[in-house]
């Protein structure tokens, strides 16, 4: 992937967008993180508050076991399954949004990832300036790449069954057999996530 500098404007109609909250939660012990509650709120609800003034359309992609989000579901989200069993990361997510996004008519999809709360409010545009005709654009910043959250053309959904098929499982190996270029973003966290505990403390402390 080649390296490129964020812009402040993108070209085109807006993305849809897909909140990955489908992960087994391991390092939290198994804990739904979508569920997790930061300044009051889940961490999905705040990931679909700041997602949606940059898509017309969100889904969230819950993982093999989508009732486990059950309640959760920001209103008018549809609701999303892996197409594989298990928890087999997050490229299965990407299918089952990318399979979305191009049934809805989207030319592109939007990826963020739920448990990081303080993603840019720009981030949409801002891939989309530097994606050019790439067919996707995946976020960077000075703790590197952060492959979750990415701009994608919805004419990857057919690909990316094929390589699921054929054994594909890792998020950049994908991008990279696409032509994916990365986007860099100003700062050292600002994809800040939360993994453990700790890191909802901390987390907490940025608000």
């Amino acid at each position: 992937m080649q390296p490129q500098a964020a812009g402040p404007q993108g070209d085109g109609a807006p993305p849809a967008g897909a909140i990955l909250a489908g992960g087994a939660g391991r390092r939290m012990g198994g804990t739904v993180k979508a569920g997790l509650r930061l300044g009051g709120e889940t961490l999905l609800a705040r990931a679909a508050r700041r997602l949606a003034p940059q898509v017309p359309a969100l889904a969230v992609c819950a993982g093999p076991d989508p009732a486990r989000l059950a309640g959760l579901l920001p209103p008018g989200a549809a609701s999303l399954a892996d197409p594989l069993p298990g928890y087999e990361g997050p490229l299965a997510a990407l299918s089952a949004a990318l399979d979305w996004a191009e049934a809805e008519g989207h030319a592109d999809l939007l990826t963020v990832a739920v448990d990081t709360p303080f993603f840019p409010a720009d981030l949409a545009t801002r891939l989309a300036a530097g994606r050019g005709a790439a067919a996707a654009a995946l976020a960077e910043d000075g703790n590197g790449l952060h492959p979750t959250f990415g701009l994608w053309r919805s004419a990857l959904a057919a690909p990316l069954r094929a390589a699921l098929a054929g054994g594909a499982r890792r998020m950049t190996g994908f991008a990279d057999r696409s032509g994916a270029v990365r986007v860099r973003f100003p700062g050292d966290d600002t994809f800040f996530n939360v993994n453990a505990p700790d890191d909802l403390a901390l987390a907490e402390a940025r608000l």
